[in-house]
């Protein structure tokens, strides 16, 4: 609307100037030397009106030819930056679809079209990668990581191709360099926070986490978390060598992170050493509240130093009896009571706890009821029957994180370096499925566990004296305390060959009841067939060949190997050694 206005206005004063000059009476003499030139004010406002357009034109025209070359040049250049991105775009394409081919040939057009641009040398790069030309790929990322546009890029992809390459050592120095000029890099502090906490140095892990918040990296419920990860990593490490460190660490860490379980543990355990057993307890029950595990029940029941079996069974039912029984760890605490119960010797109490879960029993629960018959019964054959079942039972929880499974709590995953990565939980491969049992029940285990125990009987010494044994031509299998009871022959044979020892308590019986044999001999573990004959004994030779055998690996005659040495050897020991220091770092950077 302004400039509608503004418009108007000008014509308006153009119309008024133009009548003023139309008004305006007499002529314009214009002399010069001896011409003389006599005219009206209109025509030379016109006359001079036509000489400036003509000039202007004269002037675009001469402007035009002369900057035509230049023009030209920029077209034909913009032009060729055009069909260049047009190779870029399409070859990313190419690549995400994974046409090799087509990739190759856009990155061929684009390196002739636009050499320089960043997009054109990305290209170059990933379709080397998705062809497998490393030395390709790695040339290309050095080239980028020497311009300042795409320094990172650059550090990027040979972080990636030296993790493909195995090389632990090159990748963790380019995180670094990469860490250096943008403190902000993700992947990163990623990578050198997993490296300093795979090699113990947790004071350089928290200085990177501290480094991630003041970034924006992580929130600060994560790096709380994170934080109290690390510093129970480091208490458990100093556990043993410098107590009053490891303490402080830990006492940090359970602040930070009241729930995570080895901390609550590590943290009770030294105050109950320093005499502070109501702190100790609530720090192992703010961790069971959020995740019940076996070593918080038995650091509850340790708590205080000097406490008989029962006294630790009344604290473990009481940590149980916070668990409610809909809650997925109530079962935690209904094996730590049994566990405590055996301790105790309070056997029913240990059988009413495991009898919900012997239908379908964990390999905890097998376990737990094999100890129970041995400790209990005494009952050897039972007790393997519970070991055999235990081993085809579902698994129980364990620390598992990126699938794989560990005996211990970690603080960072071994597969993909990721911090807190460890969860107490059951794996995936122990899951149950519809598909059957791939191992039956034994005959064995069905007999040995819906057979009633045996009674102990305790023989009294014989005081007649034993005759030696006669050897027999075929070995007797020996007596089972699982065994069916056998008839005795009565044959006259059998009777001189094995002579009866009668027990002082007991009269003389034609068919005495099998017993089970004393606690001071030793119970065999496998059972022999009396349908295979004992092999004759070979005879030994006089001098032992020294020979082979065809599973025996021998000896490396070129000795231990190192995998440092492997990985950063010296170019006269190997050709294709790689160095070490910042040698190897400028090798691998092609100086």
């Amino acid at each position: 609307m302004l400039r509608i206005v503004l418009f108007l206005v000008l014509i308006a004063l153009a119309a008024a100037g133009a009548a003023w000059v139309a008004d305006q009476p007499g002529d314009l003499v214009l002399t010069a030397g001896g011409f003389r030139a006599s005219t009206t004010l209109p025509r030379f406002v016109f006359l001079l009106g036509v000489f400036a357009a003509a000039v202007v034109l004269v002037w675009s025209i001469v402007t035009m030819i002369w900057r035509a070359p230049g023009r030209l040049r920029r077209r034909r250049h913009e032009k060729r930056h055009a069909r260049g991105r047009h190779a870029i775009t399409h070859g990313l394409l190419a690549i995400g679809h994974g046409d090799t081919a087509l990739a190759r040939r856009h990155a061929d057009t684009a390196r002739r079209l636009a050499a320089n641009d960043p997009l054109a040398l990305l290209l170059h790069a990933q379709s080397a990668q998705l062809e497998g030309n490393r030395d390709e790929a790695q040339r290309v990322f050095r080239v980028m990581a020497e311009r300042e546009d795409t320094r990172l890029l650059g550090l990027r992809g040979l972080f990636i191709e030296a993790q493909r390459a195995d090389d632990a050592v090159g990748a963790v120095m380019i995180a670094e360099e990469a860490i250096k000029l943008s403190p902000s890099s993700t992947w990163a502090s990623h990578a050198v926070l997993g490296f300093r906490c795979a090699r113990g140095d947790w004071s350089g892990a928290l200085a990177i986490l501290d480094s991630n918040l003041s970034a924006g990296l992580i929130d600060k419920a994560a790096y709380r978390r994170q934080r109290g990860v690390l510093l129970t990593a480091r208490a458990l490490e100093l556990e043993t060598m410098d107590r009053d460190v490891a303490r402080e660490s830990v006492m940090e860490a359970i602040k930070l992170a009241p729930t995570l379980v080895p901390a609550a543990v590590l943290a009770a355990k030294f105050e109950s050493e320093a005499h502070q057993v109501r702190r100790s307890m609530k720090l192992v029950e703010a961790a069971w509240l959020a995740n019940p595990h076996p070593d918080l029940a038995d650091a509850y029941a340790h708590v205080k130093l000097g406490d008989s079996a029962r006294q630790r069974l009344q604290r473990v039912e009481t940590l149980a009896a916070k668990t409610p029984a809909d809650k997925a760890g109530h079962v935690e605490g209904q094996l730590a009571i049994a566990r405590a119960a055996i301790d105790a010797s309070e056997f029913a109490r240990a059988r009413a706890v495991l009898a919900p879960y012997v239908n379908d029993p964990t390999q905890r629960v097998a376990l737990l009821m094999a100890e129970l018959e041995r400790t209990e019964h005494g009952d050897g054959g039972r007790a393997r029957a519970w070991t055999l079942r235990a081993v085809r039972a579902r698994h129980d929880p364990a620390w598992t994180a990126d699938g794989y499974v560990s005996d211990r709590w970690r603080p960072v995953s071994p597969v993909t370096g990721r911090l807190d990565a460890f969860q107490w939980q059951t794996p995936v491969a122990s899951l149950p499925s519809d598909k059957g049992a791939t191992i039956e029940s034994s005959a064995f285990e069905e007999a040995m566990l819906a057979a009633p125990p045996p009674k102990r009987v305790t023989a009294a010494p014989s005081e007649a004296p034993v005759e030696p044994p006669v050897a027999a031509p075929d070995p007797v299998p020996a007596a089972q305390d699982n065994s069916p009871p056998e008839a005795k022959e009565t044959t006259a044979e059998a009777a001189k060959e094995e002579p009866v020892v009668t027990p002082a308590a007991e009269p003389v019986n034609p068919a005495p009841e099998t017993a089970e044999s004393s606690p001071e001999a030793a119970m065999p573990v496998f059972r022999t067939r009396a349908d295979l004959g004992k092999p004759a004994p070979a005879p030994i030779q006089a001098v032992i060949p020294i020979v082979r055998a065809p599973d025996d690996p021998g000896i490396d005659d070129e000795g231990p190997s190192d995998e440092f040495a492997e990985q950063i050897g010296t170019p006269r020991t190997h050709a294709k050694a790689q160095a070490g220091g910042w040698r190897g770092f400028w090798s691998r950077w092609g100086a």
